[in-house]
């Protein structure tokens, strides 16, 4: 089974840019459906933030459209979330997330609910 752990996270100041990553371990990205997911300090819920297919198909929340990119360094094996113009409001926990092929087909890679592989997440702050 694919393990998880995401890196990067820090503290920047809003319109700052900062890119995190998602190293795998066990297994690789092209079996999976990969996200990346944020969640409010104090708050339960996980919201999608970017998905990335096996075939190369991406799909972006409204709110970072056109400040947020995701791609993978298959060299590498590392999943990366590259984050541009932040604002406060980008402040959360951040995880990465993998849902294998064979479960995902119809499902909207934005849903948390499915997915079966998690990092630990890593903390970005934005100050104003």
């Amino acid at each position: 089974h694919v393990q998880l752990m995401e890196s990067g996270g820090g503290s920047v100041q809003a319109g700052g840019s900062l890119t995190l990553s998602c190293i795998a371990s066990g297994d690789s990205f092209n079996r999976y459906l990969m996200a990346w997911f944020r969640q409010t300090p104090g708050k339960e819920e996980r919201v999608g933030v970017a998905s990335l297919e096996s075939d190369g198909d991406t799909r972006y929340a409204e709110y970072v459209m056109g400040r947020f990119n995701v791609f993978i360094e298959d060299a590498k094996n590392i999943f990366s979330l590259q984050m541009t113009n932040l604002s406060p409001d980008d402040t959360a926990t951040y995880y990465c997330a993998a849902l294998p092929n064979n479960m995902a087909a119809g499902w909207n890679p934005l849903n948390p609910n499915r997915y079966r592989y998690w990092g630990q997440g890593t903390q970005v702050t934005v100050s104003s």
